[in-house]
């Protein structure tokens, strides 16, 4: 079979080249791939730099995606055990981590929305235990993850969705998606901390932190500024697209009622985590979730690899 294959650590990008057929072994279910998405935790794994990565080689590239079973069920499947990948014509995954798809929903943006969507869904019912009428804040909502979550928590609930990120275009278009205000994270550390302050001042209960780093910092800080008159936060720590570290000074953490916590593998039971990819794949099309895919072909992943595009996630096709 086709697969993308990664040899050795350090490696640009997965090798479209043969592989061995993958054998299911007992537990597994043996699935033919439609759709498989470009994620970065696929790239941080392939490059041995996730928190989850094997460290084994060669292995065929991606953690998750669509296909159908011998019998032709129509399935998601996620974590393929190394050497398997999703990036492959055929790869076998543990039966308890398929979810069958509803028929509303076609392969290619099943793939898209399954992980980015899984992320924010699981941090706010798993993790932040939203409650109708809460007020959520999506620090970094520009990107496809952020952008779906401002539409997750309006599905589930929230009362009012605040969302931050770089881009002014694309926070103007999150209102369309259920965003109540915006924030550009932009200017001088003060100001947007000011920013901040109004916003807790008005009461934030959950913030979903996609991005950490300098405005995940000045999120803290402003939740602790705001005292006892502010509500308790709850601070869900999703991704670093800004940073791996940051200093934060103790009394943040001493002086006010916020709970610190993130949302991963390991934060969460597995089982839990599926139980989050099909709930949010069963609400993907009722809910009008929106998720731009653009379909590349397996063999074109080379080039794929490199390309970024935060509007749109990049899926590939055996």
């Amino acid at each position: 079979m086709k697969a993308a294959i990664v040899s050795r650590p350090g490696q640009a990008a997965p090798v479209y080249a043969d592989a061995p057929e993958p054998v299911a072994s007992a537990g597994e279910a043996r699935i033919r791939v439609t759709a498989a998405a470009l994620t970065q935790v696929a790239r941080s794994r392939a490059a041995g730099a996730h928190y989850s990565a094997s460290g084994q080689f060669p292995f065929v590239a991606g953690v998750d995606g669509v296909g159908r079973l011998d019998d032709g069920l129509r399935v998601y499947f996620a974590l393929p055990q190394p050497p398997n990948g999703a990036m492959a014509e055929w790869t076998a995954a543990r039966e308890a981590l398929c979810v069958p798809l509803p028929d509303a929903l076609d392969d290619v943006t099943a793939a898209a929305i399954a992980n980015p969507g899984m992320s924010s869904w699981a941090a706010l019912t798993e993790r932040a235990r939203l409650k109708g009428g809460e007020t959520v804040l999506v620090n970094g909502a520009t990107g496809i993850a952020g952008r779906l979550a401002v539409q997750i928590a309006k599905h589930l609930g929230a009362g009012r969705v605040v969302a931050t990120g770089r881009d002014r275009v694309a926070l103007g278009e999150l209102a369309a998606l259920g965003a109540d205000e915006t924030i550009p994270l932009a200017g001088d550390g003060d100001a947007l901390e000011d920013a901040f302050k109004r916003q807790f001042a008005c009461g934030v209960d959950v913030v979903v932190d996609y991005l950490w780093g300098e405005s995940a910092r000045r999120l803290l800080i402003a939740g602790a500024k705001a005292g006892a008159d502010a509500v308790p936060i709850r601070f869900v720590q999703v991704g670093s697209a800004s940073g791996d570290e940051i200093s934060l000074p103790s009394a943040v953490l001493r002086a006010s009622a916020i709970e610190l916590m993130g949302s991963g593998i390991g934060s969460i039971p597995l089982d839990r985590f599926v139980a989050s990819v099909a709930a949010l794949l069963e609400a993907a099309a009722p809910a009008g979730l929106k998720a731009a895919a653009r379909a590349v072909p397996l063999a074109q992943v080379e080039e794929a690899w490199g390309a970024q595009d935060r509007r749109a996630r990049i899926v590939l096709v055996p």
